[in-house]
């Protein structure tokens, strides 16, 4: 998709985010804290990619998960920017940056954290899923 289309379907801050590696600031997304029973989907593309399942409190102020519903929607890139080597994140549909993923996480699961930026995500409430996505799992 060219720019102009991301730059009309997104807001400028996920615009920033999302198409320009960009980052909100810690405590200011509006996902970080949510505790609600769902999915979390790509805000470009709405790819699904975090069950709320998967995360958990990492005290960063970031959305954070031990791991995706599915591997294969992430990409991982090393991202040398800052003067440091972290792993990015991208939605493998859309090539959405997400956020970062770090060898921190829950030991007693992945020991990974997937890093998110609230404003790359939708979230979908569990009783707001379609009934193709209830009846996938069956």
């Amino acid at each position: 998709m060219p720019e102009s289309y991301w730059k009309e379907k997104l807001t400028p801050h996920q615009y920033k985010v999302v198409r320009q590696k960009g980052t909100e600031r810690a405590f200011t997304g509006a996902l970080w804290n949510n505790h609600e029973h769902g999915r979390y989907e790509c805000v470009a593309c709405g790819q699904p990619l975090f069950s709320s399942d998967a995360k958990f409190d990492s005290g960063t102020g970031w959305p954070s998960f031990d791991r995706p519903v599915d591997w294969e929607h992430l990409e991982l890139h090393e991202d040398r920017s800052f003067l440091m080597t972290r792993t990015e994140v991208v939605c493998k549909n859309c090539g959405a940056h997400l956020g970062h993923v770090f060898d921190d996480g829950p030991p007693q699961t992945t020991g990974q954290r997937y890093c998110i930026n609230s404003c790359a995500l939708n979230f979908r409430p569990a009783e707001a899923e379609k009934p193709e996505d209830r009846s996938s799992r069956s």
